[in-house]
């Protein structure tokens, strides 16, 4: 069995940005997710858009879409990337936990998986952020790539 190869550090163990000149250009789709666990009150708030802030899911959706296209300046070996589109959808399977999920889209050299992270990140801290006051019990949790699609290695589907 092959050992992974680190692709962030050269052969003397200096950090580095991957060279992407020779890949092939093609569509790649990363899809990620996060949840937000809070008390059933809080929820409460948030869906009947009662949060004095204001409506805390279409402020984060718009903070999560900013963020992935904001990547490359937080993550230091990400590329700089000309994002085609950024979804974030919201599912709500419990009366206490908000779940999210970020596809991000692009056709380049490279994926974008970090970019749908950071969106479901961003998103999550800032629906914490808005309700702070009214729960401080409130956690994030469950970020994780969902699924990824182009480039050389293929698919992959968290199972």
């Amino acid at each position: 069995m092959n050992e992974p190869t680190l692709t962030h550090i050269d052969e003397n163990g200096a950090s580095r940005m991957v060279d992407v000149t020779k890949k092939e250009i093609t569509e790649r789709i990363a899809l990620a997710h996060a949840a937000v666990t809070m008390t059933t009150q809080t929820f409460s708030l948030i869906m009947d858009k009662q949060v004095a802030k204001g409506d805390v899911l279409e402020v984060a959706r718009v903070a999560g879409i900013m963020a992935a296209k904001k990547t490359s300046e937080l993550i230091p070996m990400c590329h700089p990337l000309n994002i085609n589109s950024v979804k974030i959808d919201y599912t709500n399977n419990s009366k206490d936990i908000i779940e999210i999920t970020a596809e991000v889209k692009i056709t380049a050299k490279t994926g974008v998986e970090m970019e749908a992270l950071t969106a479901v990140s961003v998103c999550a801290l800032t629906i914490y952020d808005m309700c702070k006051s009214a729960d401080r019990s409130m956690q994030i949790s469950d970020i994780f790539l969902l699924k990824k699609s182009g480039g050389k290695s293929g698919i992959f589907e968290k199972k």
